[in-house]
């Protein structure tokens, strides 16, 4: 349905993360899992689950005999989560709760991890310090940020679309969300009292949709964009368009696109 300003928002903010957003952290899901070597009956924190992908990919490792937890302060988010839990893990325990109020008892997890939801913690220590205590004694801790919009294309075209099109509080949002650099996190989590923390970057290669369709979604679908979802559809058009130009280089003959992207992985033990 359109809203009252003509521009065409399908579904809600969470069902549209989990169809344009999802896609793009794919890649580095693997790689996470991977890293803390999930084993089957494994007991597992998602710390801002989002709508639930990581959660569900670490379901499938550690099996019916281990146990998955996912928290997330959006309960939209949380919904569309429930809406798409594997019906063979019903162990997958789903709760509303903020990253450094946790309501877990202490030492409840052999691993904590948590995919792109650092840099949205408004105190990322206190967020930190509640993880340590919510691991087992030698728990493991993995998440992951981008790295810095320069190191991925979008990311970097979109910055420049949004100096010219949208808000300052906008661009300010954006920002803020690749704020959270490696050296940030080594000294919280170090300060949180977590040990042997490690920094390593991946590069991966995402093959999107038709940019002319897929760019009006993924930018319809960022927390970073609100003024041009609210402005009017001609806005959004013209930073679409502007965004799908600068991304030329990348497009494939049937429209599509490869788009390289990079994550931050921080990892350490308790």
């Amino acid at each position: 349905m359109p809203d009252e300003t003509g521009f065409q928002l399908h579904g809600s903010a969470p069902e549209r993360y989990e169809h344009f957003i999802a896609p793009m952290m794919a890649p580095f899901i693997e790689i996470v899992l991977d890293t803390v070597d999930l084993y089957p009956g494994a007991q597992v924190l998602d710390l801002a689950c989002g709508t639930g992908f990581v959660a569900r990919a670490a379901a499938n490792r550690v099996g019916p005999t281990g146990h998955v937890a996912a928290a997330d302060i959006n309960e939209g988010m949380l919904k569309v989560a429930h809406a798409k839990a594997p019906h063979v893990y019903p162990d997958l325990e789903l709760t509303l709760a903020p990253a450094d109020r946790l309501p877990y008892e202490d030492a409840s997890f052999d691993t904590v991890i948590c995919q792109q939801g650092a840099q949205f913690f408004p105190d990322l220590t206190a967020a930190l310090t509640e993880t340590a205590r919510v691991l087992r004694p030698d728990g493991r801790l993995a998440l992951t940020v981008w790295a810095p919009k320069e190191r991925c294309p979008y990311f970097a075209a979109q910055y420049e679309v949004l100096e010219r099109y949208a808000s300052p509080e906008d661009t300010a949002s954006f920002r803020a969300a690749f704020s959270c650099t490696a050296d940030r996190l080594t000294t919280a989590i170090t300060q949180a009292g977590l040990h042997d923390v490690t920094v390593r970057e991946f590069t991966r290669e995402v093959h999107t949709p038709p940019l002319r369709e897929w760019v009006p979604g993924q930018m319809a679908s960022v927390p970073w964009t609100q003024s041009l979802t609210t402005t009017g559809q001609d806005t959004m058009d013209q930073a679409s368009q502007a965004l799908a130009a600068r991304l030329t280089d990348y497009e494939t003959p049937d429209g599509t696109a490869k788009l390289p992207f990079t994550a931050v992985l921080v990892t350490a033990i308790r």
